[in-house]
């Protein structure tokens, strides 16, 4: 073989590796541009992805938002955890409007809004249970209160009865006056005699009798009884006008003209009484009347000449 032949022969040996290896280089940075382009087509498949999980959680997060707005308690230290948890929503709405393609933020604020949505249900439990509870002790507040008032009612309706019953143990226990009479009378020989005289300018002393009747109520013991009298000119009668001859009757006050005091024993007793006034007596009718216990108990009246 010639040295042209061989020359040619190698020429060509070498122009067909070079084909070899621009078809193997050409095939390798094909390869590679595929892959590449996959990749990028996977990246903007999974961007794709977690762009719509973003916009799940924050529709879930404005979901749960308004779920939370609709939770209502009295209970203080319940409310003050709710607004603690909106103002956490908010946050989170936030941060999903901030992290659009960060897939581990997104996943984070998905658990976090499942953990907030478990524990708004539990509160919704809480405030049913407080709910019936609250229910439960209106109707208790109410029965307790008609027990109150039952019981008010037949506290007022014993006091009622136990003031009549004083009421009538008072008016049972009222000494009764009878045989009243009143007189004029003049005494003789240093005052140890009387004579009974209806001339007005003979009279010294008007005496009064009277009887007090039977009551086995009334509490015994030493009684007070105070004689009024009327003058014809519509004065009491009273040797004094101060302190030490008023005495008080029903709502009233007035003046004595005597009194007298007897030794009780709930039987009958008789008593009498030698009452006067100032100066001379006055010619006319008198009226008398009978006091024990603060209560007019008798009545009479008499004429002098």
């Amino acid at each position: 073989m010639s040295e042209n032949e061989q020359a040619s022969k190698k020429r060509y040996g070498l122009f067909w590796v070079i084909i070899t290896l621009l078809v193997g280089t050409n095939a390798f940075t094909l390869w590679l541009w595929i892959k590449e382009k996959n990749k990028v087509a996977d990246q903007i498949v999974v961007t794709k992805e977690v762009i719509v999980e973003r916009d799940n959680v924050k529709a879930d997060l404005l979901a749960l938002q308004k779920e939370y707005e609709t939770l209502e308690t009295s209970d203080e230290a319940l409310k003050t955890e709710i607004e603690e948890k909106k103002l956490k929503i908010a946050e989170l709405i936030q941060e999903a409007e901030k992290h659009k393609g960060d897939a581990y933020i997104i996943s984070k604020l998905r658990k976090e809004t499942e953990t907030l949505r478990a524990i708004m249900k539990g509160y919704v439990r809480t405030i049913d249970s407080l709910g019936v509870l609250n229910q439960a002790l209106v109707a208790e507040k109410k029965q307790v209160l008609k027990e109150l008032d039952d019981e008010k009612t037949k506290g007022d309706e014993l006091k009622r009865e136990k003031e009549e019953l004083k009421s009538t143990i008072a008016k049972g226990s009222i000494l009764t006056c009878f045989n009243v009479s009143a007189k004029g009378v003049k005494f003789k020989s240093g005052g140890k005699k009387e004579s009974e005289t209806n001339r007005a300018k003979r009279v010294e002393k008007i005496k009064v009798q009277f009887s007090l009747g039977e009551n086995k109520i009334a509490k015994a013991g030493e009684k007070t009884v105070y004689i009024r009298i009327m003058t014809p000119d519509g004065k009491e009668m009273a040797k004094g006008y101060d302190d030490n001859y008023r005495f008080t009757f029903g709502k009233s006050s007035g003046y004595f003209a005597g009194k007298e005091t007897v030794n009780y024993a709930n039987t009958e007793i008789t008593a009498v009484t030698y009452c006067e006034g100032q100066g001379e007596f006055l010619p006319g009718n008198y009226q008398v009347e009978i006091t024990c216990d603060g209560v007019v108990i008798g009545s009479g009246n008499f004429k002098l000449d």
